[in-house]
């Protein structure tokens, strides 16, 4: 990765939480690098640590942290090394954003949207006053194709699809290097999804934005990914270009998640992967898809690595390394 081009880079990044029971590994040892310019999406099963790998890059920790350690390099800067409030007001939102999950039930009632999407160019000084923070907010309603007309709106007058791009339009009023969109078309219909990720690929082409998308729907996500990475058990099992995961992944976890979606081209039977996830309390101390993997050997009873194969691929696999 050049340093012209490189925008993030997360290594060994780890993120447990406290709980009665022990320490809840939901983001362990995680570790990628993502250009300016590409979309990347993070798939896998619910409570593999998509959403909290998010929050982690963005420092959104509840109170019950156990272990937060790692490296997240943004633009050549540790961020990691800086501190709470230098932090909140030089790089959450101003460098990095995030549609949050169910974001449409994020807004305020009782106040109108176009303050709302306004508020963090105040918050940040980016503007000299709310008047042309104002302005800025039509300009992000236009890029997201809401009419002006809703910024005197509150959210309850918007219909969900409207809500969800108000939000998006809030992630990207500072224009920032990198938004993180959790999960964004989840609680939509089949036509909004569609009109939203036509929104987003607009906006990746017309000003280059980088996106890490996460998501279960991984025909949805294959429309706007660039990379892609597999999270299993609150690590990542593979990275690769889209391209290469779509049409041949590598891990059997990937395989099997591939395997279980349906495709137009061909008359298959669908599969799926037997068993439950691990527990993050007291993962196995092996490969986290030993239990369920078809492939499994003596070995797997051993943590694999996470390896470069070649051609922009890493994979935690023994059958890889």
């Amino acid at each position: 990765m050049s340093e012209q081009d490189g925008l993030l880079q997360v290594e060994d990044l780890k993120l447990h939480f406290r709980t009665r029971l022990g320490p809840v590994q939901a983001v362990d040892g995680v570790r990628f690098s993502l250009d300016r310019g590409p979309a990347m999406v993070v798939v896998g099963e619910s409570g593999c640590g998509k959403s909290t790998l998010a929050r982690a890059v963005l420092r959104l920790l509840p109170r019950n942290v156990h272990t937060y350690t790692g490296q997240v390099i943004l633009n050549g800067t540790d961020v990691m090394k800086l501190g709470e409030e230098r932090f909140r007001r030089r790089i959450r939102w101003v460098k990095m954003s995030l549609v949050a999950q169910a974001a449409m039930n994020s807004l305020n009632p009782v106040v109108k949207v176009g303050v709302q999407v306004a508020e963090p160019l105040l918050v940040h000084r980016q503007v000299g006053n709310k008047r042309e923070a104002l302005e800025r907010a039509r300009e992000a309603f236009r890029l997201v194709g809401v009419s002006t007309d809703f910024l005197e709106r509150y959210p309850f007058e918007l219909s969900g699809g409207m809500r969800q791009r108000v939000v998006l339009a809030m992630a990207l009023i500072a224009n920032p290097d990198l938004v993180f969109l959790d999960e964004p078309t989840s609680a939509l219909d089949v036509l909004t999804q569609t009109n939203i990720m036509n929104v987003l690929k607009g906006i990746k082409r017309d000003l280059g934005m980088t996106f890490i998308l996460i998501t279960h729907d991984i025909a949805t996500s294959s429309e706007l990914a660039d990379r892609a990475a597999v999270m299993y058990g609150g690590q990542l099992v593979e990275l690769s270009d889209a391209g290469q995961f779509f049409t041949e992944p590598l891990h059997p976890y990937a395989e099997r998640l591939m395997a279980s979606v349906p495709t137009l081209r061909e008359d298959r039977e669908l599969d799926f992967i037997p068993g439950q996830p691990p527990s993050l309390l007291n993962p196995p101390t092996g490969c986290r898809f030993a239990e369920r993997c078809p492939s499994r050997f003596e070995k797997c009873d051993e943590e694999p690595p996470f390896e470069d194969v070649g051609g922009g691929r890493w994979v935690k696999c023994w059958l890889h390394v």
